[in-house]
Order: structure tokens, then C-alpha cells, then sequence
């Protein structure tokens, strides 16, 4: 790694200084790459730079010279070495027990160990304007540059010719011949993108619109489509609202490429009947002007409503593309991550494999693997064409598309791909009553009364029969996209879970929900006339001007897709972010599978889904071959839902579990977690601890709960809580109830707090406790050599003594957070002589196996007293 000692100085002042240092003080400056200037005398071609979406498109002849292209980005590949320790370091950060699990760069970080030298970009720079580009801005990653000229400058300076085409109607341009780059910059340079115009398409789904009158109860017709509060009835998130988390304090990102209109999800926010609570627009720079693209303009409304409606209390950031042709989401992807901009990415975009050139494949996998090394978490839809991915792609064979296929970015090996499931149509039909609250007369919104059971998603059948009479081929199939991957290499973590067949690829999708447009549907907002209309004629006039109704036409504007999916499951990673105190969980199906292993957790958090497929079934001419067969669900892991649909209150409590020493998944052991609450001085609060049973196990709990020694709440508060049994594969609930005033803690029943460490508690990036007694800096200094010398024996016990003397030497002479607090947590409030003071307390309970005192697990939250 980049990472090392300062070996001149001696070793004691070297751990002293280094005890207190940040990270990111310890990264030496990468080596230069660029042993001289730049030259355009010897050149070298750049591998798989011409997109395949050019063949059979209609030449129009050379794009006009003086034509500009803005946002022209070079992409910069690792070296060997930088490649090698960045597939160590996001394993590592995925790895419990290793120091840098959950350590998170930030760009800056990664620039200094995997970018260019600030002096390889100033010669990258120098050479662009040589050839007439302007520079725009350098990726704080310092892995790309972004540029703009004109069409001549670019066939100059790439040695490249570019063209116009005409492909479906459409006119595009392209390069027609490989780029070739300087030779200085190769194998630094791996990629020069945007120079087409070729966008991927978004995953919504509004196929039969026109017979769905209009997931809430209709008042005219019985029927029932689906909401924000349906999805959390359904996947069990109503638990974690009910504890106080609902994604606040955390950021999701997603990524578009066309504008919106505000108003359009504040329609819809007010109609669910949330807090108006607007995103945040991000346009991408040197991307064009806002400007609203129809068809992408619905896929930003339903991806921005879904992920704030399930995460209401997340900031949204909406990353989108402006006017630029040659821009798109892939270019909101790529600024979403190069500037951090949030621990959650939802993306509801992909292309066929066999479409994408190879340097989309190399640059975007490098992008996707910088966010999980900054604790990002990149959600995508899997695709709505079931086993055959590449149907309906333009200017492709027919051959081509009947072919089985997966999309990328749902391939990409650091991603959560999300598919798609259904609910049987009886179950959600007007008549049912086992699932619904009926309307009686008004429309009801959440009226789902529990998990209803769930097939794959596949609606082949009626959607070829759609297809048939509207004469619109390319809307036959609709059904949750999955499969093997033909170019993504088989992660190391997607094994261990039954069905998981042999191979040496990726297999899409991780997870499933629900998608289906025909059966059910859900509800949502826009100004997109495209979600309005058949092929053939207007449905309404406009969209939730009434509720979530047209006030004209009385209809509701519904849709489908794993374009739903995908933000739905990001706002849950949201939730789970706030619930576990983490700073970013990056890459999570490190933790989907391993949590998947596990008989019984599988059985508690997933929805193992076993009827139906995504195979093709609209008969000819639309599929023919392997696709009429192949995906069938199995028991566990199909290609068809992945590991299936989730109990979010389950995963979560076995995903804390892990985090909180739980004892993993090897062995019989459980988890636990707890509400943050209020409460008001003098009074008391309830607080409900969760306890979810892992590999089976079956037993009594006993809690002891604990507060900071010196705090207010150590001294004034109490608690009450009585011992839980929980039975295998299940979860169970206690009640713990938290006194603040001493005048209550001589009832029956009521117990003190236990004194647990003293002052102020120092915390990790990833906001989790470090050891105890050693000072943050010291910890980091663990982490970062540890990292760096895993493979030398001296230096690992150079690093032991170097910790030990610097945590005596910080010990000895610095003072600070060692010291104790003389009446509160907080610092901000006072007490009286009974009463908890004023402020916010960190409260650990920690609960022991009643029969096995050396199985154990913890969880903390937060009392604020106001």
C-alpha cells in the first residue's frame, strides 16, 4: 500500500507524532507514471473504443468539423500495482477483524493511492491544450480530466474520424475508427469517453396502463395498486419507523439524465401524505443545460419519490445530466462518486452487455470499485426484459436479442443488482380482503395489511399480447431481468447459498421486490406525457392534480418495473445506515450472502421466492431457444430473483448482530438492536430492543444496560428490563424503559445503570467504537500498518511496539478525552438534584445467553433528554 513510516525519525517520536495523525497524513504521493512530456509523434491504439451500437446504422457522412463536444472525459486505469492493492483494500473493507473493515477513503484518500500524480495530470494537461482542448476540471480522484473541443480537434489530436448515423429514426454521431493515444499514455490512459450520443435507457415499465384503472385501495374500483406505505407493510420497514429510524441524517444519490419538475414529487408527497421535503438538484458540470428528456423525466420522478418515500427522512440528492447529447447517467454515476456525494447511489439504468464497448466495461467497473472503497453503496435495476437483456436494444439482430443476456451496470461485480417479483393476481385482486383494507367509498393510501407471498415477476404473456395489437414489438417482454454475466468475472462473495450453480461469472440479479405494472402497480407522480399515453391515444390529462388522481379523467398514473426496485431497496440501505451508525456500508452483497449461508437467517430475512421464472413466454416471434426455458426459480438462489425478496426488520437485526459481535454466522448466536428516543427531563421513555435468532438459536436473553460513568444519565437515570427468549429463526422484542429522574429508581423492578468507561468515547470513521484505551490516532496508525505490512513479519512487530509506546506516550502527556465529565454526556445541559440533565447519551445494552455466559451481543443508541 501506500501507506508507510516516516523512517528517519526515531521510533518513539515517530509513534508519538503518528498516534495523532489522520489517515490520510500517512499515504506517501504515488510515483510518477510519465517519465517526460507528452508527444504526439509515436501513438498507440486504445482498446475497444468504437461502440458495437454503430454497426448496420445508416452512415450520414462526417460530422460537421467545427462541431463542439463538451464534457469529453479521459479515464486513467491504476497501475498493476495500484489495481493489486485495490482489490485487496475493498475485500479488507468488507473483511470483520481486519483493521480496515468499514474504513472508508475519501477521494482525496483514493487520488493519493490510486490516482495520478498531481505531476501526470499537469502533463495530461499541458498536452490536451496543446491540441486546442480546454480543461475543464481534473476529478478530485484524480483518476480523470474532463475537456471540451470541437469534432476536428478530436479526430486530430485521437487520430480518429467522426461520424453521423441513423439508427432507428434516430441520428447520432460516433467515432467510426479506434481512438489511439500518445504513447506516453499507455496503459495510464484507459479510456476517452463521451464522443457518442448513445444513452442507456431507463426501467420503467407502463405497459397496459390503459386497462389498469388505477399499492392503495381505489375507491372506484376496488382495486389495489402500491405506495411508499405498502412497500413497508409488505418488507417489514414499519419496525424501523416505529424505532425512530426512517433514513435521517443519511444522503441517497440518484443518478438521471433529464431535469424535473419539483412540483411533480411534492404531488406526490403530499398525496401519501408526507412531509413536502424537495431533493436537492446537482445538474453535472459541462453536461449542458437543465433540460427535460420525456421517458427519462418519469424514470427521475419515480426514482426520487420511491427512495424518499421508503427513506422520508434521507436527504435526496438528484444527480443529472443537462442538453449535452453525448452526456448521460453513466456521466451522473461518475460525479456521484468522484465527489462523494452520498453513502447511497440508486441507479435505474443499464444497457446490454453485448452493446457496451470495452472501455465502458474497464472504466465504469473502476468507478463502481472507487465507491466501495469510499463506503458507497450502488443500487441498479437489473432490467425489465427477463433472461434475454438485450431485448428491444436498437440496432441490434434479431438472434442478438432473443440471445439469454444480463445489463450492465447490474453486472458489475460491485453492485447491487435489484430484480423484480409479483404477488399472485388473486391476492391482489379488488375482492381480496386477507391483504387489504377495503375503500369503502374512499380511495385508501397504505392499505396493505401484511407480507403477501410472492412468484417472479413475468408478465410475457400479456405484455406479448399488448404488443401484438398496438403493433409495438419492442414492449413484448416484461419480466425481472437476471442471468449469467458474459464479461464480469464471478465475485468471490457469491457462493455459499443453495442454487448457486458452477461457473465462472457473474450472476444477476442479488435481490428482488416488487415490479410488476399489470398486477397491482404502483402509484406515482409526474409531468412526463409519456406516462400518460398508450401508443395510440391519451389516457389523462395530467398527473395527481387530485390526489394521486387526474381531476379531469379520475385516473391514477401507475408503472412498473425494477426502475422501482432498485430505489425502494437503496432507501432500506439508508435505513440501515442510520440504524447501525454507519458512515457508508459500501459493496453489501459481501454481507447479503454471507447473512444468506446461514439456514436460519436466510429463512428470518429473505423471502425465498420458488414459483415462476423470468424465462420468455410470449411465444414467437418474440423469444425462441434457451430463453422459452431458462430461468426457473429454485429453493435459494435463482438467476431468475436472486437470494429473493427481504424482511427488512429481520436483515437488519442479523446484520447488526454481525456488526455488534453477535458472533457472525458460523455458530448459533443472536443479535440485537434498539430505538433512539426522547424524553423529556423527570419522565420516563421506552425503547424496543430487538433480538433476531442467528443460525438457529433458541434461548433466553439477559439484558444489562449501561451509561457512560461520570455522565448525568450514570448518575440521576435508571432503567427497567426483563430477560427475553427468542426461539430459533424468529426474533422477539423487550421493552427497556429509561428513567430520568432519581426520584424512580427505588421502585421494584428498576435497576442503575452500569458504568461503563469514562468521559467522552472516541469513534472510528465508520462511527463505531475504537478499543477501548486507545486514542483514535493510535488505532488508525493499527489500521493503516497493519494494512501495509500484512506481509512482513519484522515490520508487524515493529508495529506492535510502535502502538504500545505511542499509546503510553499519548497516555503520559496528551490529557484531553481521558478525563471524566462532571455531570452530563452532552456537555450542553445541567441538572437538578433528581433529574437527568439535559442533552443526548449514547446507552449500550448488552444482552447474555442465560445458559451460555460466554455468548453474547451488544447494541447501542441514543436517549436525548430535552
Amino acid at each position: 500500500m501506500r501507506f508507510g513510516l516516516v523512517r528517519s525519525l526515531p521510533v518513539v517520536l515517530a509513534a508519538a507524532l503518528l498516534a495523532a495523525a489522520p489517515i490520510s497524513a500517512f499515504s506517501q504521493p504515488v510515483n510518477n507514471r510519465i517519465a517526460a512530456g507528452i508527444s504526439s509523434g509515436a501513438m498507440v491504439r486504445l482498446r475497444g473504443t468504437v461502440s458495437p451500437r454503430i454497426a448496420g446504422g445508416i452512415a450520414l457522412g462526417r460530422l460537421n468539423p467545427g462541431t463542439r463536444i463538451d464534457g469529453i472525459t479521459m479515464f486513467f486505469a491504476p497501475s498493476a500495482t495500484q489495481k493489486a492493492e485495490l482489490d485487496a483494500l475493498v475485500k479488507a473493507q468488507q473483511t470483520p477483524g481486519s483493521p480496515e473493515y468499514h474504513q472508508w477513503l475519501t477521494p482525496a484518500e483514493y487520488a493519493d493511492m490510486f490516482g495520478l500524480s498531481p505531476s501526470d495530470v499537469a502533463k495530461v494537461e499541458n498536452w490536451l491544450e496543446s491540441q486546442g482542448f480546454n480543461v475543464e476540471s481534473v476529478a478530485p480522484s484524480r483518476n480523470a480530466i474532463v475537456f471540451s473541443g470541437t469534432a476536428e480537434q478530436v479526430e486530430t489530436a485521437f487520430r480518429t474520424q467522426m461520424e453521423q448515423y441513423r439508427i432507428n429514426g434516430e441520428t447520432h454521431f460516433a467515432n467510426a475508427t479506434p481512438l489511439s493515444i500518445p504513447a506516453a499514455l499507455e496503459g495510464v490512459a484507459s479510456a476517452v469517453m463521451n464522443l457518442t450520443t448513445f444513452r442507456l435507457h431507463p426501467m420503467v415499465d407502463f405497459k397496459r396502463q390503459v386497462s389498469a384503472r388505477p399499492a392503495f385501495t381505489s375507491a372506484q374500483t376496488g382495486n389495489h395498486f402500491f405506495t411508499p406505505g405498502d412497500v413497508a407493510t409488505i418488507y417489514d420497514v414499519t419496525p424501523a419507523y416505529d424505532s425512530g429510524f426512517n433514513g435521517s441524517g443519511e444522503t441517497i444519490a440518484v443518478v438521471g439524465q433529464s431535469a424535473i419538475q419539483l412540483s411533480d414529487i411534492e404531488a406526490f408527497q403530499t398525496a401519501d401524505g408526507q412531509t413536502v421535503k424537495d431533493p436537492i438538484l446537482k445538474l453535472v458540470p459541462n453536461t449542458g443545460t437543465s433540460t427535460v428528456v420525456s421517458g427519462d423525466e418519469s424514470e427521475s420522478d419515480l426514482d426520487l419519490e420511491y427512495s424518499g418515500g421508503t427513506a422520508p427522512g434521507a436527504t435526496i440528492d438528484f444527480v443529472y445530466t443537462g442538453s449535452n447529447s453525448n452526456a448521460g447517467v453513466f456521466n451522473a454515476l461518475q460525479y456521484a462518486v468522484a465527489n462523494d456525494v452520498a453513502p447511497v447511489i440508486s441507479m435505474s439504468y443499464g444497457g446490454c452487455e453485448t452493446q457496451l464497448s470495452a472501455q465502458v466495461f474497464g472504466t465504469y467497473e473502476t468507478v463502481l470499485q472507487q465507491a466501495a472503497t469510499q463506503g458507497q453503496t450502488v443500487v441498479v435495476s437489473s432490467g425489465d426484459t427477463g433472461s434475454t437483456g438485450c431485448w428491444g436494444t436498437t440496432n441490434t439482430s434479431t438472434a442478438q436479442q432473443q440471445a439469454l443476456a444480463v445489463q450492465y451496470p447490474a453486472s458489475s461485480a460491485y453492485v447491487t443488482a435489484v430484480g423484480g417479483t409479483e404477488f399472485p393476481a388473486a391476492d391482489v385482486a379488488s375482492t381480496n380482503t386477507t391483504y387489504w383494507k377495503s375503500a369503502n367509498g374512499s380511495d385508501v393510501v397504505s392499505s396493505a395489511l401484511s407480507y403477501i407471498p410472492e412468484i417472479a415477476w413475468n408478465d410475457d404473456v400479456s405484455c406479448g399480447q399488448y404488443a401484438t395489437q398496438t403493433n409495438s414489438p419492442s414492449q413484448a417482454l416484461c419480466s425481472g431481468g437476471g442471468g449469467t454475466s458474459a464479461t464480469i468475472t464471478r465475485p468471490s462473495w457469491q457462493t455459499g447459498v443453495p442454487g448457486i450453480s458452477a461457473g465462472n461469472y457473474r450472476l444477476v440479479p442479488d435481490v428482488s421486490l416488487n415490479s410488476s405494472p399489470n398486477v397491482g402497480g404502483y402509484l406515482f407522480c409526474t409531468s412526463d406525457k409519456a406516462a400518460w399515453n398508450t401508443t395510440s391515444s391519451p389516457i389523462q390529462q395530467a398527473s395527481c392534480n387530485s390526489g394521486f388522481r387526474d381531476a379531469a379523467t379520475g385516473e391514477l398514473t401507475v408503472a412498473g418495473g425494477t426502475s422501482f426496485a432498485a430505489p425502494i431497496f437503496a432507501g432500506m440501505m439508508a435505513i440501515m445506515n442510520q440504524e447501525l451508525s454507519a458512515k457508508g456500508l459500501g459493496e453489501v452483497n459481501t454481507k447479503l450472502y454471507t447473512l444468506a449461508a446461514s439456514s436460519s437467517t436466510y429463512a428470518a430475512a429473505f423471502h425465498d421466492i420458488t414459483s415462476g421464472g423470468n424465462n420468455c413466454t410470449a411465444g414467437s416471434p418474440y423469444c425462441t431457444g434457451a430463453a422459452v426455458s431458462d430461468y426457473l426459480t429454485t429453493a435459494g438462489y435463482d438467476e431468475a430473483t436472486g437470494l429473493g425478496s427481504i424482511d427488512f426488520a429481520n436483515l437488519e437485526a442479523a446484520w447488526a448482530a454481525t456488526v455488534s459481535g453477535g458472533g457472525g454466522t458460523g455458530s448459533a448466536s443472536f443479535g440485537l438492536s434498539a430505538a433512539n428516543v426522547s424524553a423529556a427531563q423527570g419522565s420516563s421513555v421506552k425503547s424496543t430492543v430487538t433480538i433476531a435468532s442467528l443460525n438457529s438459536y433458541a434461548g433466553t436473553v439477559n439484558f444489562a444496560v449501561s451509561a457512560t460513568s461520570g455522565s448525568s444519565l450514570a448518575t440521576y437515570g435508571c432503567y427497567a428490563i426483563n430477560n427475553t427468549g427468542v426461539t430459533a429463526g424468529s426474533t422477539a422484542t423487550a421493552t427497556l424503559t429509561i428513567y430520568t429522574s432519581k426520584s424512580a429508581c427505588s421502585a421494584s423492578g428498576v435497576q442503575s445503570f452500569v458504568r461503563k468507561g469514562a468521559g467522552t468515547v472516541a469513534s472510528s470513521k465508520d462511527g463505531s467504537p475504537l478499543r477501548r484505551g486507545i486514542p483514535a490516532g493510535a488505532a488508525a496508525l493499527a489500521g493503516v500498518l497493519l494494512f501495509g505490512f500484512r506481509k512482513s513479519r519484522k515490520m508487524r512487530t515493529l508495529l506492535g511496539c510502535l502502538v504500545v509506546v505511542a499509546i503510553l506516550s499519548f497516555a503520559a502527556g496528551c490529557g484531553g478525552t481521558s478525563g471524566t465529565s462532571p455531570s452530563n454526556n452532552s456537555g450542553g445541559g445541567t441538572s437538578t438534584s433528581t433529574d437527568v440533565a439535559k442533552g443526548t447519551y449514547t446507552v449500550t445494552v448488552k444482552g447474555t445467553d442465560s445458559a451460555n455466559s460466554s455468548l453474547t451481543a451488544s447494541t447501542t443508541f441514543t436517549l436525548t433528554v430535552d
